[in-house]
C-alpha cells in the first residue's frame, strides 16, 4: 500500500512507522489512522517483525486529532456518534492498539499532546528525548480526552496526578515525565529513536511467543484480581512447554551459545 501520511520501514527485526504530516504538526486524521492500522496489520503476521516503533519528527511526535475533520452539521451529531463507535478509523486505532500482539514502542521528540499522548499511552513503552513535552490540553477547549486518556493515564501514574494534568491542561517536560513514570527512558534530544531501537533489538533477540504471551498476561492482568491474574499467568506460561523455542532456549543455555528462536 502506498501511504500519504506515514513512512514505513523495516529495520533489522522491527518495523518503524513515522507519522509524517509536518504541515499539521503530525496531527491524526482519518487517513493517518487508516494507514497506521494497515501497517500494523501487515506487521502482525510477519514473523520477521518482532516489535513496532512509532515516531514523529524532532518538533512533534503527534499533536492530537486534526480538528479540521470535525465538521458536524446541525442535525448530524447522532450520525457522528455512530461513526465514532463503528466506522471512524481514528477511534478504531485507539481501541485496537491495546490488543496488538507485538510490543509497540513510542519514540517521542517534541510535542506529544492530546490524542498524540493518548496514542503513545495505548502502546507499551515510551522513550522520550530531553526536549519532549507531554500534555492533555483538551479541557482548555471545553473538551476532555477521548482516546483512552482517562483510563490509561491513571493506571500508569495514579488517579490524583492524572486528574491534575487533565484538569489543568499543563504540559509536562521529559524530566517530569520520567519522575512520574510516564516514560521508560529519557535520552539526549534527538536520541529517543536510538534508545527505542536498542529496546526493539533486545526484544527481537528473544523468543517471540514468550514476548507475546507475557504482553497478553500483563495487559489482561491489570484489570483482574491478583489471584485471577496469577491463574491466567500459570495457564498461559504452561503453553510454552510445548514450543520448539523453549527447547531451543534450553539447549542454547546448556551449550553456551545464542539461541535461534523462530516463533514456533
Amino acid at each position: 500500500m502506498s501511504y500519504q501520511d506515514i513512512i514505513v520501514e523495516q529495520v533489522e527485526g522491527w518495523l518503524e512507522i513515522t507519522i509524517h504530516r509536518p504541515e499539521k504538526m503530525n496531527s491524526l486524521r482519518e487517513t493517518t489512522a487508516e494507514e497506521i492500522l494497515d501497517a500494523l496489520g501487515e506487521a502482525e503476521s510477519n514473523r520477521e517483525i518482532a516489535a513496532v516503533i512509532l515516531r514523529g519528527s524532532d518538533k512533534a511526535f503527534c499533536t492530537g486529532i486534526d480538528t479540521s475533520e470535525f465538521t458536524i452539521g446541525d442535525n448530524e451529531y447522532f450520525d457522528f456518534y455512530r461513526k465514532r463507535r463503528r466506522s471512524r478509523k481514528v477511534n478504531e486505532l485507539f481501541r485496537s492498539l491495546p490488543g496488538y500482539s507485538k510490543p509497540i514502542i513510542s519514540a517521542i521528540e517534541g510535542f506529544a499532546l492530546g490524542g498524540g499522548l493518548e496514542l503513545a499511552l495505548v502502546g507499551d513503552m515510551i522513550v522520550a528525548g530531553a526536549n519532549a513535552k507531554f500534555g492533555l490540553p483538551e479541557i482548555r477547549l471545553g473538551l476532555m480526552p477521548g482516546g483512552g486518556g482517562t483510563q490509561t493515564l491513571p493506571r500508569l501514574i495514579g488517579p490524583a496526578l492524572a486528574k491534575e494534568l487533565m484538569w489543568t491542561g499543563r504540559r509536562v517536560t521529559a524530566a517530569e515525565a520520567r519522575e512520574y513514570r510516564l516514560v521508560n527512558h529519557v535520552t539526549e534530544a534527538g536520541q529517543a529513536i536510538e534508545k527505542a531501537r536498542e529496546l526493539a533489538r533486545t526484544i527481537a533477540s528473544n523468543a517471540p511467543l514468550s514476548v507475546m504471551f507475557t504482553k497478553s498476561v500483563i495487559d489482561r492482568g491489570m484489570d483482574l484480581p491478583l489471584a485471577e491474574g496469577m491463574a491466567a499467568e500459570g495457564d498461559v506460561s504452561f503453553m510454552l512447554y510445548f514450543t520448539k523455542d523453549r527447547q531451543e532456549g534450553l539447549s542454547a543455555f546448556r551449550e553456551k551459545r545464542s539461541p535461534g528462536f523462530r516463533g514456533e
